[in-house]
Formats: C-alpha cells, structure tokens, sequence
C-alpha cells in the first residue's frame, strides 16, 4: 500500500493477526477535531457506511469532534451517501465576505454563517438521525469555566492563557477552566471519563444544532454558543480544545456490560494528540494503554508530500488564499480526489488483510 498506512493497539493486533477485520469487529468509530484536514477522510466514511458496515448488525458508537462531530453525525442521516458528498463540497466551497477594512471575517459572521448552513443541511433530517437503528451519535464539547464560563474579549483570552499553563502542568488541571461535555442520541459513553472532567447529557432534537455547533466553535474564530437546552449554563466551544484527536480511555467504557469491538479510527494521522492544547507537547504525542484496542487508519506521510503543496488542507490554507477562492477549492478538490486511493487501498486490503502492512501503534 502506497497511501495507506494501518496502525494497531497491542490487542487490536493480535485480534487482527487471529481473523483479520470484519464489519461485525467494530463497535466505535471515533472522528477527530482537525478541521479541512479531515476532508481526506470523505472517500474512507464513505467507503465504510456506504459499502462495509452494511454487511454487520451491531449497534455502533460513533463519538465526534468538531469537523469529525459533523462527519459522525452526517452517517446518521437516512441517505448517509449523498450527506457525506454534500459536506465535502459545502465544506470546500465556504466562503466568507470580507467588508471593508477587514482582513478577516468576524466570529459573529463566521458563526452566522455556519448556523446558517446547519440549518440547511440537517432540516428535517434531525428525528431521524437522532434514532438510527444501528449508530449512537456522541458529539464533544468543551464547556467554560471560572474566567471562561462566559465569552468576553478580556476574560477569555486571559483564560485560555490560564488553561494553557495548568495543561502544561497536568491535562487534568486544565478541568478547572474546561469541562469535556458530551451529547449522546442513545446509550452509555463507550468511553471511560476517569481521564479528565467529564459531564453526559442527552442529545435531543431541541439541542442538536446547538451542541453540534458548539463542537465546531473554534475560539476567537466562531462565537461560543450559550444555554444549551439541557446543559449547565456556561459557554461552550470547540470539542477538540478539551479531546483534539479524542485520546480516550476505550479500554473502559462507562457501562461494563455494553458490547465494546474494536476501535476503528479514520484519522489524518499516526498520533492521537489529546487535547488542542497539547498540539506543542510531544511527550504526549505517543500512544497510550487507552488505545490498546484502536486500529488507526491513516495517510502515508510520504503520500501525503504528493498532494498540492506537500501537505494535508488545513485552516492556514484560509489566509494563503485569502478571498482568491477559486484557488482554494482547487487545491482542495484535488486533496480530496487523490485521497480516494486510501478508501481504495483500505478495500482491497480487508479482502487480503496481510498483517505485514499493520504496525505498531
């Protein structure tokens, strides 16, 4: 395989040493943070709930962050095919306006424009995809406290500052400034919460776009979203900020009993970074006992050097191009297009799984 790379948990490698991977193994699928760098995954999702996890039964957890809250939640919907195309185009083509004097479009204009386009893309489809018969949605956020309870353009900045210097200390400090608030459809969390300040809520119809856009709320770029029906008061970002690449403790889900699988991980990525934050911390780059049973899926860093500009889209591709949108999608579409080759190396080697290609975690 020349764009794929296959990475699995110590148990996660002798299951598959023992009888490969079946759509019946999986029992979570986890959706990291990461913004247009998750757009590679598009022909992946697309392979996996269009084509693969048909042939099984079980009921599946799907947990989200941010762009990959999007991801897990466009599975969902009754034509889960024609959703994940239309998220890869509406997230290629957005596009802001910029008045004059700016440089960059405003939180409150970005934040209108994305519940703008929720509304759109999720109307009527909410109820449905709220009670899939076989998928449990799981959408992270990241809820404010103390200096950032409340969005304000002084305490926030010097609050995230705060939450910065406690991360660095231990990642649990940083529960102090910010709890990890989950919104579930169905079911227990598939995750054990030992690991950090954790809070579970229910997922309705009534919160779903607020919760949802409150998973995507990057901070200073969107606006943090503010009494969640359901949810203790407070200001709610980015679900990625407290579970970037959602480093979770799969090992131990909330309820022993609940059929657990194996972890199944689309990811842009070898390492699962924990929270936004750590992005700069190495030492917390590496893998953990929590991914024991996690088989990641990712780009070959040298395949992905073949790609417009030797990289993966990211938001510093916004700046690059600046209004010259036509430019940007270009780029973009051509990311996308060549990554159809993972789904097509992925297909191919679960009908010969060699364990030669799987490394180490």
């Amino acid at each position: 395989m020349k764009a794929l790379c296959i990475y699995a948990g110590p148990q996660a490698k002798q299951h598959l040493a023992r009888q490969g991977l079946s759509a019946s193994d999986v029992g979570v699928i986890p959706a990291a943070a990461g913004g247009p760098k998750g757009l590679i995954l598009g022909p992946i999702d697309r392979f996996l709930f269009h084509e693969w996890l048909p042939n099984s039964q079980q009921t599946i957890d799907l947990v989200g962050a941010s762009i990959g809250a999007w991801r897990m939640a466009t599975a969902c919907m009754p034509n889960s095919l024609a959703g994940l195309l239309r998220l890869e185009h509406d997230y290629i083509h957005q596009h802001y306006e910029l008045k004059p004097g700016q440089k960059f479009p405003s939180a409150q204009q970005v934040s209108d424009a994305f519940r703008d386009n929720l509304d759109l893309f999720y109307g009527g489809s909410i109820e449905s995809l709220l009670t899939h018969p076989r998928y449990r949605l799981h959408v992270l956020t990241s809820r404010g406290k103390g200096l950032l309870k409340r969005e304000h353009p002084l305490w926030s900045p010097l609050g995230y500052g705060v939450a910065f210097l406690s991360n660095v200390i231990h990642r649990k400090a940083m529960g102090a400034s910010l709890e990890r608030v989950v919104f579930s459809s169905a079911g227990h969390l598939p995750f054990g919460t030992q690991d950090y300040a954790s809070r579970h809520l229910t997922l309705t119809p009534n919160n779903f776009m607020d919760a949802l856009q409150a998973s995507c709320a990057i901070p200073f770029v969107l606006k943090a979203v503010h009494n969640i029906e359901g949810a203790p008061s407070g200001a709610y970002w980015d679900g990625g900020i407290t579970d970037y690449h959602l480093h979770l403790d799969w090992q131990n889900s909330a309820h022993p009993e609940q059929h657990r699988g194996l972890v199944l991980y689309p990811h842009f990525q070898k390492s699962v970074v924990p929270g936004w934050l750590d992005k700069t911390l190495k030492w917390r780059h590496k893998a953990t006992p929590f991914l024991s049973n996690t088989v990641v899926l990712a780009p070959n860093p040298e395949w992905i050097k073949t790609l417009p500009n030797g990289k993966l889209p990211d938001r510093n591709d916004f700046s690059t191009y600046g209004q010259d949108l036509q430019a940007r999608v270009k780029v973009w579409k051509a990311a996308t297009s060549a990554s159809e080759q993972l789904a097509d190396e992925l297909a191919q080697w679960l009908n010969q799984p060699h364990m030669s290609v799987v490394q180490d975690l």
